[in-house]
């Protein structure tokens, strides 16, 4: 039997060369060429499914090997190589009318793991029943794997080749005007963090009389200057730091595959993404005049319930992941879905992360409204109030987690930082409301081996004296 396959929240991810090895990435195919014909029917399967991978070290061969495996089960591929953003990807089953895709990336994680992304026919996450049922599928060895060479699928019309951003470059222009963003004279500083977002931005409101100045654009699967490519702190230091250097009125970051957006202000002080969140839900509403549900997961700001209260419209809180956000998105027609890691999803577009985006909206804010980043955040702050927040990630051994699962289940907390727990969330981990709205939240992420404490409050004080707390009760 062969390493033991576990789908978390997006699919499946591990260090290369140990468990992320090709007979696995196949085995991965297999089960998932598996579930497609166990879910849809014969003409459906003609579609094919969409397959392609990031930058990471050896992604585009990974993806091929896929790609490989999909074909010899007689399932058509529509083959995007190495390199593409995860929203291209993602539009591209929407695009292509394919019923899903296979994405070769480990997004924000280590520069030593990869991953294997799955996505359904709109483009989006997959629910968890839905993933569970792909694990099921996963043959327990490599032998029983399906397979054809590359060049014989291409030959035989069962992998097709093709670019996936004339389309996506087509969609993006009819979600965001791109020319009076061009022509607005910003100076804006890109940090793609050796990713799949390099050169987008330049290629999309590039020319004009907008600078549009990138750093950490080369591939390089190392990661150098950050511990991984997820757009927050320390990582996004160095990026901030250029900003503020060339005299940027805002720095935009997307992370390894591009699907999440992190932003800084023109005095190079990162906006977390809570209130990024909060300040893209105030854009749709108030600049561009949507109306529609707001879905949240319960890992991201209560900005977003006060906003749905002056505004009039539902807010919807789900579990941690888009797994849980897609479909929610879906379901109640959002115009706006995201989580704290700083994914966003946008009502016309794809029920997916898209960082690329983000930052374009964010962008179109700035010119719409005449602000700075840091104005921008008080004119939100003047609506619903000034919101903190902070995280700590701890590492722990596998063995730790039914045991620290078991104490906190038992000693649920009555208080907090010394105000009382008025609600507690046992949905995705542990969320305890408090007294004056603040909460603390305690999870595992469902990606890498650690335990995660979350807290947001109306002052940094009380932020950290939240988290303490919650740091005692996990130990």
């Amino acid at each position: 039997m062969d390493y033991d396959i576990k789908f978390g929240t997006d699919g499946w991810r591990g260090r290369i060369a140990e468990e992320y090895t090709f007979d696995n990435v196949r085995r991965c195919a297999q089960g998932f060429a598996n579930y497609l014909y166990a879910t849809y029917g014969p003409e459906d399967v003609k579609r094919g499914i969409v397959v392609g991978g990031d930058r990471r070290y050896a992604s585009e061969h990974f993806a091929a090997a896929a790609a490989e495996v999909v074909a010899a089960n007689g399932i058509p591929v529509h083959f995007c190589g190495g390199g593409v953003p995860t929203p291209v990807i993602s539009f591209s089953v929407k695009a292509r009318k394919a019923i899903a895709a296979i994405n070769i990336t480990a997004s924000h994680n280590p520069p030593t793991d990869n991953g294997f992304k799955v996505r359904d026919e709109n483009g989006g996450a997959i629910a968890p029943d839905g993933l569970k049922n792909i694990e099921e599928l996963i043959p327990v060895n490599h032998v029983s794997v399906k397979r054809v060479k590359f060049s014989d699928g291409v030959a035989s019309g069962t992998i097709m080749e093709f670019n996936a951003d004339a389309q996506y470059i087509e969609q993006i222009r009819k979600m965001v005007d791109l020319e009076p963003i061009r022509q607005a004279g910003l100076k804006i500083l890109v940090d793609p963090m050796w990713g799949n977002g390099a050169g987008w931005f330049s290629r999309l409101i590039g020319g004009g009389k907008t600078q549009v100045i990138e750093i950490h654009s080369e591939r390089n699967p190392s990661f150098p200057e950050m511990s991984r490519p997820e757009p927050i702190p320390p990582n996004v230091d160095a990026g901030l730091r250029r900003g503020k250097e060339v005299g940027a009125d805002v720095v935009i970051i997307t992370d390894g595959d591009a699907d999440r957006c992190g932003i800084g202000d023109e005095t190079g002080q990162f906006i977390d993404q809570l209130r990024v969140y909060g300040l893209l839900a105030m854009y749709l509403l108030d600049i561009r005049g949507y109306r529609g549900a707001i879905v949240k997961t319960l890992s991201t700001t209560s900005m977003l319930d006060a906003l749905g209260t002056i505004y009039d419209v539902p807010v919807h809180e789900t579990g941690v992941g888009f797994k849980y956000v897609a479909p929610k998105m879906i379901e109640t027609d959002a115009i706006i879905g995201g989580e704290e890691s700083g994914g966003y999803a946008f009502r016309n577009h794809v029920p997916e992360r898209d960082g690329i985006l983000a930052g374009l909206f964010f962008l179109d804010m700035m010119c719409k409204t005449k602000l700075k980043p840091s104005q921008l955040l008080q004119r939100l702050f003047d609506k619903v109030g000034p919101h903190y927040y902070d995280r700590i990630d701890t590492v722990i051994e596998a063995s730790q987690r039914d045991s620290i699962l078991s104490k906190l289940k038992s000693n649920l907390p009555k208080n907090v930082a010394g105000l009382d727990v008025v609600k507690t969330n046992l949905s995705d981990g542990f969320k305890f409301i408090l007294r004056d709205g603040s909460w603390l939240l305690i999870r595992f992420s469902g990606t890498e081996p650690l335990v995660r404490v979350y807290s947001e409050a109306t002052s940094k004080e009380l932020v950290q004296k939240i988290l303490a707390d919650g740091q005692r009760l996990v130990r």
